[in-house]
């Protein structure tokens, strides 16, 4: 599985920005992850397979949003809200084939990362 992500940028506090994660081949489990300067990665948000259960990051509960469309093989995410400390690099991620996990270790996938910035 291959995995573009697209969609960060510079943005002001309080702004939004919609990341997109398109893949080739089947897909099962997805999230978005990030990862700021000098601290691991984290997960920010996953959603399973159908799409009917998702889990957020507390941080971003309330202001991102997880989506997918299953006929475009793609997963987005929504971010309005943003505050600074939101700025990190974005990966969007897929599992090897676990339908919806939490565990960062089941993601087998890799996109390449998309940078967000958000000034305040």
């Amino acid at each position: 599985v291959q995995l573009q992500a697209s969609g960060g940028g510079l943005v002001q506090a309080g702004g939004s920005l919609r990341l997109s994660c398109a893949a080739s081949g089947r897909t099962f489990g997805m999230g978005w992850f990030r990862q700021a300067p000098g601290k691991e990665r984290e997960i920010v948000a996953v959603i399973s397979r159908a799409g009917g259960s998702t889990y957020y990051l507390d941080l971003v509960k309330g202001r991102f949003t997880i989506s997918r469309d299953n006929a475009e093989n793609t997963v987005y995410l929504q971010m309005n809200s943003l505050k600074p400390e939101d700025t990190a690099v974005y990966y969007c991620a897929a599992t090897g084939g676990s339908v919806f996990t939490t565990r960062i270790s089941e993601y087998k996938n890799w996109g390449q990362g998309t940078e967000v910035t958000v000034s305040s």
